[in-house]
């Protein structure tokens, strides 16, 4: 089945080439017009897959997601620090920190994911000594007492940390209105994949993951307004339902996929009801409560509402059934896994959750990619026979 290419609605165009011109910022010349046009303000950097965002707010800090440069960049330097056999996102980051492009960068936090991103942190002490450096552990009991204690006592450092950066202490007044700032943020994005689920053609994917990737460079308030405009002018658009298979996309943990593979996705017939690409944006279901303790109420929401992803321990419960949950709460036909090549943590975690969806008699398809792959050909071909087999099964 060849599906027709799908464009953007005249009236979301100029949101979505904004938001692709953000995806396109290599340079990161949107941050420095930020810093200009807030003096003595700083940026904090942080890498995939979540990182507290609302620390870095509550310092008065502008976050900024590091998310690697696709296939838009040619890897140089950063290819001599690491072996061939990673994954292509640290070395891509170590191309920009090396090539001048995250100088605007006051510090950067590295979130615990695998012991090559570890490693990064190690590394960006070592290159960047003038830089804040910090590695975020998560805690993997998910008991409060436990886990949810150390990840606390971990928030209240790093905060001080941050605050020490800007000069601006982090207060539990200054917390709660980040809080704020971030549920809405988060409410707006769950609505956006609400939507994308209820009128897949009114959401193309390519559009609403590169509407979610824009709030790694705009300041929060801006990006969730952005998503909102999105929204109430792609529900009003003329586009037309189209008789597509609908899928879930699983396995993009960390490196992020080229724009050009979502749309081919999108090209072999395929609408994508639900994806994990920038769970950061959408990593808690429910609001971070603005009464009680802030750092009390960040780690308790951290262990008992993070999603099902290769960087957290399942303490209880089995592997693949939030998957399938989310399977039955989409109407997804089938599951198309796309992991990065060499990630260990998706690639670890797939062969669990394919048994469990298949056990429950769920199709499932899967391919491999790299954040510089450039040919999508058999990828189109893939997708596109997975989702012939499920509109003729």
């Amino acid at each position: 089945m060849e599906a027709p290419v799908i464009t953007a609605p005249a009236p979301v165009a100029p949101i979505v080439e904004r938001c692709e011109a953000l995806l396109n910022d290599l340079t990161f010349e949107t941050v420095r017009q930020w810093k200009e046009n807030h003096p003595g303000k700083k940026a904090i950097g942080w890498l995939p897959v979540w990182a507290p965002r609302e620390l870095i707010l509550a310092a008065g800090m502008l976050p900024v997601g590091v998310m690697g440069a696709s296939d838009r960049l040619e890897i140089v330097k950063g290819d001599a620090y690491y072996q061939s056999y990673i994954c292509h996102l640290p070395r891509s980051v170590l191309e920009l920190g090396l090539n001048g492009s995250l100088d605007v960068l006051d510090g950067v936090l590295f979130p615990s994911t695998c012991d090559v991103i570890r490693n990064l942190s190690g590394m960006w002490r070592i290159l960047f000594p003038q830089k804040y450096v910090r590695y975020v552990d998560v805690p993997q009991n998910p008991a409060m007492s436990l886990g949810g204690r150390f990840f606390a006592e971990d928030l209240r450092a790093i905060a001080a940390e941050l605050g020490e950066v800007s000069g601006t202490p982090v207060t539990h007044e200054s917390l709660r209105a980040a809080f704020a700032v971030c549920n809405a943020n988060r409410r707006a994005v769950h609505d956006l994949y609400a939507l994308r689920v209820a009128k897949p053609w009114c959401v193309p994917s390519a559009e609403l993951y590169l509407l979610v990737r824009a709030g790694a460079l705009l300041p929060v308030e801006e990006h969730t307004a952005l998503i909102r405009e999105y929204m109430q002018l792609a529900e009003a658009s003329a586009a037309k339902p189209m008789d597509m298979a609908r899928v879930t996309v699983r396995g993009c943990f960390c490196e992020q996929p080229p724009l050009d593979l979502i749309r081919t996705i999108e090209r072999s017939g395929c609408w994508i009801m639900d994806d994990d690409w920038l769970i950061a944006w959408r990593w808690f279901k429910e609001d971070l409560p603005l009464e009680g303790d802030p750092f009390e109420n960040m780690a308790r929401v951290f262990v008992t509402d993070s999603p099902a992803c290769p960087t957290m321990h399942l303490a209880h419960g089995v592997k693949g059934a939030a998957l399938k949950a989310e399977i039955k709460n989409t109407g997804s036909e089938g599951v198309l896994f796309m992991a990065p090549s060499f990630c260990d943590p998706a690639l670890l975690d797939q062969p669990m959750i394919q048994a469990a969806i298949e056990k429950a008699g769920i199709p499932w398809s899967a391919l491999l990619y790299a954040e510089n792959t450039g040919q999508f050909q058999v990828i189109r071909e893939q997708a596109g026979t997975f989702a012939d087999a499920l509109k003729l099964s």
